[in-house]
């Protein structure tokens, strides 16, 4: 069942947004935007649209708008590869943020199985490693080619395939590299003798889902990648309109909500809800492209990714809500769910392609730069320094059962629950962020929704250090307003690094105390506990989360 929206629907190549019109300001700030020529400035790649400062940067990060041509020339030589490979069907993705999560939604929403090795987890990735390896082809992806994560991933395949039997030739095959021209990775793929494909330069790895970034692993994975070139494709006259514009119409929305434009309450959390009508997953992409793009100078869009339409934290006064879909007729939403500010349905390659728009034009409103992501280098210099000189002794301020206590006076899980989310305040928020295996530990995640309805504040969740290539940037340059709950867990069975000085456990605690630096230099409070028995820990966890929800 369906109910009908009122208000305005703005559509175009089956892309359809509903009330951005009604969003406080949103009608200023798009007649603004068009008054100023944005629209056709954008999409003719005009570097100048976010001030000089950006300009150099933007001048080289623009080619996500027109990428869909270069992409279809990769089309036969994706055919040929999945031919090629046909004997090998187990599809793993090794990469990080950009690199990882387009392919991820892509495949999900496609049902199309794919496995992503976003972690330094040894228990998640010794798991990878054990599964069907005799089948398995690994799409190793980074955009820098020195990803540390990715790197220490291709590095632990490239002995399992070995220790396999598997001949140093067998094994190249078994790797497909993708990576910008030039990089480390490509001369690596190169001497080792994988295919390597080289992708779009000119596109940052968060808005890189049309270029070989997401089409290489989808494709092997048995996707008809250009039905998503087509549908982008059929968008793309779109964009240079000063109607006709969802793409447009979403931008001046999110960036008109994000400043309280025209003194309406300033909405700068983003909750972003599918509807169940078609895609799969979008929300874990779409926060990273928000998150890293907008979150700087103090400002930004926290994206909330909800669970359901009817989870907490869907909701608020400083929230937007966006419900996300596919095939929903314009102007209706799901019945029992959420009543939205903003619904967005169509097909998933024009998804990409306007929300990409989108967060350009939001960045234009905000007066940021979209394309850098100036705080993202702190925690890898914080685990860089931390792995070389080994990361300072800490002794829990408390023991309670299977969890141990940090950066807390209070003697208990949840006692330190409720003093640490009492301080959230009216405008701040909750950043879960598990230093766990995604798969084996998945009950962690179950925190989110509890938590958020014990606070009745956002509540994000991060699985780390995936977050550090999304949220991360927003938790340090945006607005100093989150509070941050860390887990980590003990590791029951370490997984060395082939030719490193150092393990997957070595690297993760390296990571999650990076991360604690990077914050605790800004006098973000920080609570970590940490699990000595994880599946205990997380019932533990779990119960003081629900006890709190009773208490509220």
């Amino acid at each position: 069942m369906t109910e009908t929206l009122e208000g305005r629907t703005e559509a175009a190549a089956g892309l359809a947004v509903w009330g951005a019109d009604t969003v406080p300001g949103a009608a200023d700030v798009r007649a603004t935007l068009a008054a100023s020529g944005v629209p056709a400035a954008l999409a003719a790649k005009d570097p100048s649209l976010w001030g000089p400062d950006a300009e150099p940067e933007a001048r080289i990060r623009l080619g996500w708008i027109d990428t869909i041509a270069r992409s279809r020339e990769l089309l036969p030589q994706l055919a040929e590869l999945r031919t090629e490979l046909a004997d090998l069907d187990h599809v793993v993705l090794a990469g990080m943020g950009g690199s990882s999560l387009a392919p991820e939604v892509i495949c999900r929403t496609l049902d199309r199985p794919l496995t992503v090795l976003d972690t330094t987890d040894p228990q998640q990735v010794r798991a990878a490693l054990a599964d069907r390896l005799a089948t398995t082809v690994v799409v190793v992806s980074s955009k820098s080619g020195g990803t540390v994560e990715t790197d220490s991933q291709r590095r632990a395949y490239w002995q399992a395939f070995r220790e396999a039997g598997f001949t140093e030739a067998e094994t190249a095959r078994r790797m497909v590299i993708v990576t910008d021209p030039g990089s480390s990775l490509a001369t690596t793929g190169e001497q080792q003798g994988s295919v390597v494909i080289l992708a779009d330069p000119d596109v940052g790895g968060r808005y890189s889902a049309l270029t070989a970034f997401g089409l290489v692993p989808a494709t092997l994975a048995g996707v008809d990648v250009a039905e998503l070139l087509d549908a982008a494709e059929a968008l793309l006259p779109s964009l240079a309109r000063e109607s006709d514009n969802p793409a447009l119409a979403l931008g001046a929305a999110l960036g008109a909500a994000a400043l309280g434009a025209g003194g309406a309450p300033v909405r700068d959390k983003l909750a972003l809800v599918e509807d169940g009508t078609g895609i799969v997953g979008i929300g874990d992409w779409a926060e990273q492209l928000i998150a890293e793009s907008t979150g700087k100078q103090g400002r930004g869009l926290l994206p909330v990714v909800v669970e359901a339409p009817t989870a907490a934290g869907a909701t608020g006064d400083d929230v937007l809500t966006v419900t996300i879909g596919g095939s929903l007729p314009a102007g209706a939403w799901p019945g029992g769910g959420v009543r939205p500010h903003l619904a967005v349905n169509g097909p998933l390659g024009a998804q990409f392609l306007a929300w990409e728009y989108a967060t350009a034009i939001a960045g234009r409103v905000l007066e940021i730069n979209p394309f850098d992501q100036p705080n993202v280098t702190e925690s890898k210099d914080n685990t860089n320094a931390i792995l070389a000189g080994g990361a300072p002794p800490e002794a829990p301020a408390a023991v309670d059962g299977a969890v141990e206590l940090y950066g807390t006076d209070a003697g208990t899980v949840v006692e330190a629950l409720a003093e640490f989310t009492a301080g959230l305040g009216d405008t701040g928020y909750l950043a879960i962020m598990a230093y766990l295996d995604r798969f084996g530990d998945a009950a962690a995640a179950q925190l989110r929704p509890l938590l958020a309805t014990a606070t009745g504040r956002p509540v994000t969740f991060g699985w780390g250090p995936r977050f550090l290539h999304s949220t991360g940037q927003y938790h340090k340059g945006g607005p100093q307003v989150g509070s941050f709950l860390q887990i980590t867990g003990a590791t029951t069975a370490d997984l060395a690094v082939p030719a490193q000085p150092y393990t997957f456990g070595e690297l993760q605690t390296a990571q999650a105390a990076g991360d604690r630096r990077a914050l605790a230099e800004r006098d973000r409070p920080v609570l970590r506990l940490h699990l000595t028995d994880r599946a205990a820990g997380l019932r533990q966890l779990r119960r003081a989360a629900e006890q709190l929800t009773q208490e509220s």
